[in-house]
């Protein structure tokens, strides 16, 4: 790293993060091109922070009159440094999140690294949201882009410090729905109980026996068992004998 990024490039204390597109690029308007960013939300009781971020811009200018500007310092330079308690480039106020707050906005064409408070990276995106504290490694520069003369900022590697309360509406769905009444007065479907029901049978029930009496079948007079009809004994009318074997009478 030369001399002149040193000057230009700054690591912040610890900020706030607002509008964070750090593992997805964002466009913030239509046709423009997607970009890894995140608002930083610097206190303003953190003077050392805007110390450096003040020289860092000097020296982006200075960068600027010797190269893109040829020699020629523009008589307002844009300053990529909101003034949270202000108004917005439409005129706009800023968000509350902002009060008391330096805002800056940096960018990045390529992905940059995301680290915790040990310096292991952080691959959960979940972890990482507007509304966290961390410190961010930022880098200015000069930019003459459609006539406009003015300072920009590159940003770097993201080190996570602490957790924040969501910024944009993100809470957790216990907070949603924990104690919120559901609309309509919708009481969930008791679960089915199950009624017995005494299933058909045939008259006289299939296998028929004592215990089913007992269980509270009508109790039935048995048939009575089968009887074989006794066939004629035939006689021999030579003999007088019985044919067959038979014995007469029986």
């Amino acid at each position: 790293m030369n001399n002149q990024s040193n000057q230009t490039s700054i690591v912040t204390g610890k900020v706030r993060l607002s509008f964070v597109h750090l593992f997805t690029p964002y466009a913030h308007q239509v046709g423009a091109e997607p970009k890894y960013s995140t608002t930083i939300l610097i206190p303003k009781t953190d003077i050392a922070t805007k110390q450096r971020i003040d020289a860092a811009i000097a020296a982006a200018i200075q960068q600027g009159v010797t190269g893109k500007w040829n020699g020629t310092r523009p008589p307002q330079v844009k300053n990529p440094v909101w003034d949270g308690d202000g108004v917005r480039q439409n005129g706009e106020p800023f968000g509350t999140e902002c009060k008391g707050h330096w805002v800056l906005t940096a960018s990045s064409n390529q992905q940059q690294e995301i680290i915790d408070i040990n310096m292991n990276p952080i691959i959960n995106q979940t972890e990482v949201y507007s509304g966290m504290y961390a410190r961010v490694s930022t880098n200015f520069f000069p930019y003459f882009n459609s006539g406009n003369k003015g300072v920009g900022c590159g940003l770097g590697p993201v080190q996570k410090l602490e957790d924040g309360k969501p910024l944009g509406g993100r809470i957790s769905a216990a907070s949603a729905f924990g104690d919120a009444p559901v609309p309509g007065g919708y009481t969930p479907p008791a679960a089915p109980q199950t009624q017995y029901q005494q299933p058909a049978q045939s008259y006289p029930p299939q296998n028929y026996n004592q215990s089913q009496v007992q269980q509270g079948y009508p109790q039935q007079v048995p048939p009575p068992a089968y009887q074989t009809p006794q066939q004629a004994v035939q006689i021999d009318p030579i003999t007088g004998r019985p044919i067959n074997g038979g014995v007469m009478g029986i």
